[in-house]
């Protein structure tokens, strides 16, 4: 570089031509060089020049050195002032006087920065609309659409990402162009970079897309590199839709690895995962169990949203945890005054109601009251739907929520007034004007759909309406989607057709003639669909939510069959869904119960405790016992022993009473149960579980209490339910019936009086029979007031005293006590073999140790032709009566 001086004495000593050839000379070479050097760059490129634009800048003078680092300068000075901004407003100004000097790089983060801006306020607090309805926003749009080509791979999946949560339109030009730059980069984008933009698709609803099945292969090829689960919950939810069966298996497997790592990990990488099982309709139970406890180390952190969110989910799962319903319902009643706008209480409701004690309750009520104008469609469907669960029919907060849903109406779409239906209908809503609007909406919905799904619960909610008179139209709607509806639909279709031709609400001309036809058409289209079952996993899928007459009188022996048939497909993967509908079915199959049984053996490591309990369930409940009996009781009790920290307080108590049930009484496990500490725990749990899974435990509990004292005294555990079955059997209805009392007064006839038998008499242990007498040595009747056997009486409930009074009632000396049971089809399998269930079993068993001669009466023998006349059946009962032992066919 020439020194200043010396310029200065060239311009001194001679004239100005001499400068300016210099400086000439100066620009020439560098001109010619930065000219020379771009050639080069293009040529090693191989990219054509008039495309060259794309790959420098555009027309820099690079002679003035000074003017060009005052540029770059000035242009990150830019960039910290828009990364300096607190409001959308001052982005905005910077924008509106910099627009010629904005580069890709601006763009992008300005765009980033509006975002930003907008996520740290609160969700009602945001001002979207403004930020889109800006003028210099659609300045930003247009620029970005300009420079797509130009951006770094980050910064355009950051620019998508930021305009999707900025509530942009997926159709606009920018959003486009930038899917189809990311589409064109997507295997060289960064796992963090894939992640956003897949998330981005998703929010764009391309679940079914090609590019969403770029995604996928993407992630199989990258998968084991994948080392955050942030990232990797991200894609799942993503790719969902579009993955195989083993590639979902391996994504489970990378998850658990991921949620067992030390670092703590946050909930909202479970809850993405807890909505992947959802989107693939998998209860995966160790995953579940994972996400569980990372919510319960994260509950000082979950908030309203995020814990509304994981009950929908674990609801829509199957799953529950009373330990996380213990938290939440704390968390939730010390916080109750901080919701009061219509989003956040309506999360509330639907969190905190169905467990509330009354305080609670009546104030959540009231308050949803005195809100209702202000809810939203979707919050007064999410009430209504609380209210069913929580079985309030609160007629006060029922008004308001029919007067505030004529307005809403329009909004529903069809599955959600199909839900709504429902709900009013179990709610007993007396608005007949809505039900009205409702009918109206439901067959416009009916005639314009082509979805057979939605056709088949549309007919079934038509169904629940009072007084509806079924038009012709929907008959032959149902008859047109008959051939592509699954058994499911098909079973909605077919209650609905029995039940309006039964109440006769088909009142057009050869209205039962159609209707027969209909019915028949739809027997044939579920047989036709069970014979091309080939795959037993969607064979199952497809009858988890099957039940009904028409389903157990058409189909439930054709159904069995097609299992059986496909018995090698049984893996201990789908043991658990079998259970669930053999159980359901009330059918006993050896072949499949024996598959299960191997099966289960075979892999029990692999079955998740929680899930063994249906398992055995459906053995004890059937009264089955596999080929190897003893080895398959004790590889599951074994598995569960050897578990039991990782099974629910009130999962053990399910556990022990099947077990019982079946005969068998783990030390440790009847230890664990009967323990002062563990049945705290479990009173506390038991406020916060569903009615239904309370009574259920409860009636375990007892059950199993009862079990113990007959038949392990040696654990000396007392009997402590005398209270629960007094209040039980006095809420209970009576078991005397016509039928009852038709067999009490032959056995009066044949005793030869009444004071010789009981009808309805409570045992000790509260077993109640329905008939007793006692017989003395020579099978003659005693009558219980010459022998003064004392019975408190109860109303027609004949009560003895407890267990230990019986040593001072002894019976005569070779006298003995029958307990005749009339029993029901309830107490027997619904298969041919008509076995005895595991219940009035484990009954019969019970009363014989307390010194009773079971006699049972099966419904089919004493219904049959054969006993058709008085005589007959004097003479069947004399016989069971005077018979040393019954020889009832089946009894155990």
């Amino acid at each position: 570089m020439v020194p200043q001086n010396r310029l200065l004495n060239i311009g001194s000593k001679k004239n100005g031509l001499l400068f300016f050839k210099y400086l000439s000379f100066l620009f020439a070479t560098a001109w010619f060089t930065v000219k020379r050097e771009r050639r080069i760059f293009l040529d090693t490129l191989k990219i054509p020049g008039r495309h060259s634009k794309m790959l420098c800048l555009r027309q820099v003078c690079l002679f003035p050195l000074r003017r060009y680092q005052a540029r770059t300068l000035c242009s990150d000075l830019l960039l910290s002032q828009i990364n300096g901004c607190t409001h959308e407003d001052e982005v905005f100004s910077l924008v509106g006087r910099n627009k010629a000097r904005l580069s890709e790089k601006h763009v992008g983060v300005a765009l980033n920065m509006l975002w930003q801006l907008q996520k740290k306020r609160p969700f009602l607090l945001r001002t979207s609309d403004y930020v889109r309805n800006h003028s210099q926003f659609l300045t930003l749009c247009i620029l970005a659409e300009n420079k797509v080509e130009c951006m770094e791979d980050e910064v355009i999946v950051d620019t998508l990402y930021s305009i999707l949560r900025l509530n942009v339109e997926d159709h606009i030009s920018l959003a486009k162009v930038l899917v189809t730059e990311a589409w064109k980069r997507l295997e060289r984008l960064s796992l963090p970079a894939l992640s956003k933009f897949a998330l981005c698709l998703y929010k764009q609803h391309r679940h079914f897309s090609p590019i969403i099945g770029q995604v996928a292969h993407v992630v199989d090829m990258k998968l084991d590199s994948i080392q955050d689960i942030r990232i990797l919950s991200v894609l799942m939810i993503s790719i969902s839709d579009v993955i195989t069966e083993s590639f979902r298996d391996r994504l489970l497997h990378k998850a658990e690895q991921l949620l067992e790592e030390k670092n703590k990990v946050h909930f909202s990488y479970a809850r993405r995962t807890l909505q992947f099982l959802q989107n693939v309709r998998l209860r995966y139970h160790p995953l579940l169990e994972k996400c569980n406890r990372i919510f319960l180390e994260s509950a000082s952190h979950l908030d309203i949203h995020s814990i509304s969110h994981i009950f929908g989910l674990y609801e829509q799962l199957g799953f529950d945890n009373a330990e996380f319903r213990l938290v939440v319902k704390q968390l939730l009643s010390e916080t109750i005054d901080d919701y009061y706008d219509p989003e956040s209480f309506a999360k509330l409701f639907f969190a905190l109601g169905p467990m509330a004690g009354s305080k609670v309750r009546e104030r959540l009520l009231g308050t949803a009251a005195h809100m209702a104008e202000e809810f939203s469609s979707h919050q007064v469907l999410m009430i209504l739907r609380t209210m069913q669960k929580m079985k309030c029919r609160n007629s006060h907060l029922l008004k308001k929520m029919a007067s505030v849903l004529h307005k809403h109406l329009d909004s529903y779409r069809v599955l959600q007034l199909v839900k709504l239906t429902q709900y009013l209908v179990v709610l007993h809503c007396q608005d007949l004007e809505l039900f009205a609007k409702l009918k109206m909406l439901l067959l416009g919905c009916l005639k314009s759909t082509v979805i057979p799904a939605d056709t088949a619960a549309i007919i079934r909610v038509l169904a629940m309406l009072p007084s509806f008179h079924v038009d012709e139209i929907i008959i032959n709607k149902a008859a047109a989607v008959l051939p592509q509806c699954r058994l499911h639909h098909l079973n909605c279709i077919a209650t609905a057709l029995v039940k309006w031709n039964h109440h006769g609400q088909l009142h057009w001309q050869n209205s039962s003639e159609l209707c027969a036809k209909l019915l028949q058409k739809l027997n044939d289209c579920g047989f036709q669909r069970l014979q091309k079952a080939n795959n037993l996993n969607l064979l199952l899928e497809e009858l988890t939510h099957v039940n009904g007459e028409w389903f157990e009188e058409l189909l439930n022996e054709e159904t069995m069959a097609m299992c059986q048939h496909l018995i090698d497909q049984i893996t201990w993967a789908n043991v658990l869904p079998l259970s669930f509908f053999l159980i359901k079915s009330d059918h006993r199959c050896p072949a499949l119960f024996d598959r299960i049984a191997s099966v289960t053996v075979a892999n029990i490591d692999k079955v998740p405790p929680s899930e063994i309990y249906f398992i055995l369930f459906l053995f004890s409940s059937l009264n089955y016992d596999p080929p190897d009996n003893e080895e398959f009781f004790k590889s599951c009790i074994q598995h569960l022993t050897s578990n039991l920290s990782r099974l629910e307080t009130y999962h053990l108590v399910l556990l022990g009473h099947v077990l019982a049930m079946a005969g068998y009484f783990p030390p440790v496990l009847i230890t664990t149960i009967f323990n002062v500490s563990f049945l705290s725990k479990l009173d506390a749990q038991l406020k916060v579980l569903p009615d239904t899974v309370k009574q259920r435990v409860h009636s375990s509990l007892m059950k199993l209490n009862r079990a113990v004292c007959l038949e392990c005294p040696e654990f000396h555990i007392p009997w402590f339910h005398e209270p629960y079955c007094q209040r039980v059997f006095h809420n209970s209805t009576s078991r005397i019936n016509p039928q009852r009392q038709h067999i009490h007064r032959m056995l009066i006839e044949i005793l030869g009086g009444s004071d010789y038998s009981r009808i309805s008499v409570l045992t000790p242990y509260y077993y109640e029979i329905d008939f007793e007498c006692v017989l003395d040595v020579n099978k003659k009747p005693l009558s219980y007031m010459v022998q003064n056997i004392l019975l408190d009486g109860v109303g027609a409930i004949h009560l003895r005293h407890d267990i230990k009074d019986e040593g001072r009632k002894a019976l005569p000396p070779g006298a003995q006590r029958i307990a005749l049971e009339f029993l029901d089809s309830k107490a027997f399998s619904k298969d041919y073999s008509r076995h005895l269930k595991g219940e009035p079993a484990v009954k019969k068993r019970h009363l014989e140790m307390l010194g009773y001669r079971v006699v049972q009466i099966p419904h089919f023998e004493w219904n049959s032709m054969v006993l058709s006349t008085k005589g007959e059946q004097l003479k069947y009962l004399r016989k069971q009566l005077y018979t040393e032992y019954s020889d009832v066919r089946h009894a155990v």
